[in-house]
């Protein structure tokens, strides 16, 4: 697939959209007005890529809803050349937005099957997060850490205490957490035991998975 004129103006009417609902950050809005969300996507499902909602993709997970995106990006409020760590890459459309916002982007996915496929679709299209690992998302990337913020894109039934311990002071992580409906939450670490929590809108993602093994 290419992209096109066409493309680019379905995607300014869905940043029109996304800006509609209340997300207010130029930079997350120009993100999405940038990042080719159609690609992320099978082609015979070209017609819904620019539409606001989530969609199936392989293994039984979704490409999630472009607010819900922005929403969790601007939550997070960094600036270039900071350090962020993704829980569930999925298709690779947050982290291409991610990456448009210039951070250095860490990224870990569950799903061997969509770890292969989106691992060869970045390399095929020119996306280079620092890191794309197949690994356990509740136990983070330690050996990375500190990270000035951690965006969960899976619902989370409690807030992993790993993830926590591996944000920097002044960091933020923003994490969906329940069982079958998750409350956003926005938590930021205040200092080395203390960490301030606040709670967001309500959603639903595809439940966190957890390497038993």
């Amino acid at each position: 697939m290419k992209d096109t004129l066409k493309h680019r103006g379905k995607r300014n009417q869905l940043a029109g959209a996304v800006a509609a609902k209340g997300i207010e950050d130029k930079a997350v809005l120009d993100a999405i007005r940038a990042v080719p969300r159609h690609l992320f996507m099978d082609s015979s499902f070209e017609d819904h890529a620019y539409q606001d909602k989530a969609f199936p993709i392989a293994a039984g997970q979704t490409i999630s809803q472009p607010y819900t995106v922005a929403y969790q990006t601007s939550l997070l409020g960094l600036k270039p050349g900071d350090k962020v760590l993704e829980i569930g890459t999925g298709s690779g459309y947050q982290t291409a937005v991610l990456l448009h916002l210039r951070l250095r982007v860490y990224t870990i996915e569950r799903q061997l099957e969509l770890f292969k496929k989106t691992n060869l679709f970045f390399r095929r299209m020119g996306y280079r997060p620092k890191k794309f690992v197949f690994g356990d998302g509740y136990k983070g990337l330690p050996e990375e850490a500190p990270f000035d913020g951690i965006i969960v894109t899976a619902g989370a039934p409690m807030v992993p205490r790993e993830l926590l311990s591996q944000l920097a002071i002044g960091g933020r992580m923003v994490v969906p957490v329940g069982e079958e409906d998750q409350t956003m939450m926005l938590i930021r670490r205040a200092s080395k035991t203390k960490f301030e929590r606040q709670a967001g809108g309500a959603f639903r993602f595809v439940p966190m998975l957890e390497d038993k093994g």
